[in-house]
């Protein structure tokens, strides 16, 4: 008995150094859970490294499926801009080349030119979603959905599930020796705690050669995405960098054109005066084949008002300074390109270019109109007011002399009607 007694003292002994030093060596967290298998610095950083490397590469993977997925929606709403703007750039062209205007091709050059430009622009943004679809999208989601990714995702859960099975042993292997502290253990229970502690060891050069080697793994895998994925960034920035430098190439060359065209028109050169002969003198007018219309029929009486566009200086007593905006009463029209009125109270001679025909004017314009306008136009409007089965006779004093005229009326222009009711008065009409 006493021998028995001194060798399970042994025993427990024994069971109390190992479960120590099994506990010593055990007795941190690990990958998914406590560490109860590793303790010594090296593999606890490997571990370490391992669980930090699990977490970028799952998040540099959702990363990518995120601009995989914008990208994709970028490219199907770009595929409907595009749509729209070829169907755009195809209605300008069809305007411009039927070109209805009657009084020029101003706007029809200027919406081929839009048609052209609209549809290489469309062609370049048609471009830049192509560059999307193949320099960024399919590379990103062929790298998510890779072999090398997932072969070391497979690595490292195969690890995390080793460890859990060392970790699992160590603790079997803590109750066993427990049992044979409490001198209730057994030979046969021995034996097992013999068989326990191989395994485990077994186990924990398993857990670290796979440990290694998913550590490895995942680091290749992280260094692939980080490089991949900035990559394609950059490609995607220096596609769409470059369809911006051209659509603006193209943008600047069209508005370019299409501010030349307006300005060729909106601002037109004053007729030339160098070839014009001079405006001959009130002497010689009678001797001057003049005519009273330019660009439609004149007046009853030979006169019409014009609208002063370009502003022209005198030369000599017998010629009108003009200002643009101001009206001038033109009497005569001469053959050599110059006419003959009146603008505020003075008369003289002018160059007929610098002036429009107008058969309206604004009620606030009225006011700059002189007094022989007045005269004139009452004729003109007596001459043409509207009476049902008499004649109009009409009898006004004009520059010191009679005129007298008598007409069947024909219908009256309301804006002419309008223009006598404020000249008679001297006042703008309201």
């Amino acid at each position: 008995m006493e021998a028995i007694r001194k060798q399970a003292s042994r025993l427990r002994e024994q069971v109390a150094r190992q479960q120590q030093a099994v506990l010593k060596q055990f007795g941190a967290g690990g990958y998914g859970g406590p560490d109860n298998v590793l303790n010594n610095d090296g593999e606890f950083q490997q571990h370490q490294k391992l669980e930090k490397l699990y977490i970028s590469t799952r998040a540099a993977k959702h990363f990518q499926r995120d601009i995989v997925r914008g990208v994709e929606g970028y490219i199907v709403t770009g595929s409907k801009q595009v749509e729209i703007g070829t169907k755009l750039s195809e209605d300008s062209r069809k305007y411009g080349v039927e070109n209805t205007c009657t009084s020029g091709n101003t706007l029809s050059k200027a919406a081929t030119s839009f048609a052209r430009a609209r549809a290489q622009m469309e062609k370049e943004h048609g471009n830049l979603l192509k560059a999307f679809g193949t320099q960024v999208a399919e590379p990103l989601r062929a790298m998510v959905m890779g072999a090398p990714l997932e072969d070391a995702r497979h690595l490292a859960q195969r690890y995390d599930r080793m460890r859990q099975e060392a970790e699992a042993q160590a603790v079997e292997l803590s109750r066993r020796q427990a049992k044979l502290r409490e001198g209730t253990g057994t030979p046969e229970m021995a034996l097992k705690l013999e068989a326990s502690e191989s395994k485990l060891q077994d186990l924990k050069s398993n857990v670290a050669t796979l440990g290694k080697e998913a550590a490895a793994a995942m680091a290749a895998v992280e260094a692939q995405q980080q490089r991949l994925t900035l990559q394609r960034l950059i490609a995607m920035v220096e596609a769409e960098r470059a369809y911006h430098q051209r659509v603006l190439q193209i943008l600047d060359q069209l508005g370019g054109e299409m501010m030349s065209e307006r300005q060729r028109i909106e601002a037109a050169p004053a007729p030339s005066m160098d070839s014009m002969p001079q405006p001959p003198s009130y002497e010689e007018v009678d001797d001057i084949s003049t005519t009273p219309v330019q660009n439609g029929s004149s007046d009853g009486m030979g006169y019409f008002l014009g609208e002063v566009m370009y502003t022209y200086q005198a030369e000599s007593d017998v010629e009108l300074n003009l200002s643009i905006g101001d009206y001038v009463v033109v009497r005569k029209v001469s053959n050599n390109g110059w006419a003959e009125g009146e603008c505020k109270g003075k008369a003289g001679w002018f160059p007929f270019g610098y002036i429009e025909r107008r058969e309206r004017v604004l009620a606030s314009k009225h006011y700059k109109l002189p007094t022989r306008c007045i005269m004139q136009a009452t004729v003109v409007a007596c001459l043409q007011l509207p009476a049902c089965t008499q004649q109009v006779t009409c009898i006004v004093h004009n520059a010191g002399s009679c005129v007298q005229a008598s007409s069947s009326p024909p219908s009256l222009e309301l804006s002419r009607l309008e223009l006598v009711s404020s000249q008679t008065t001297g006042r703008p009409s309201q």
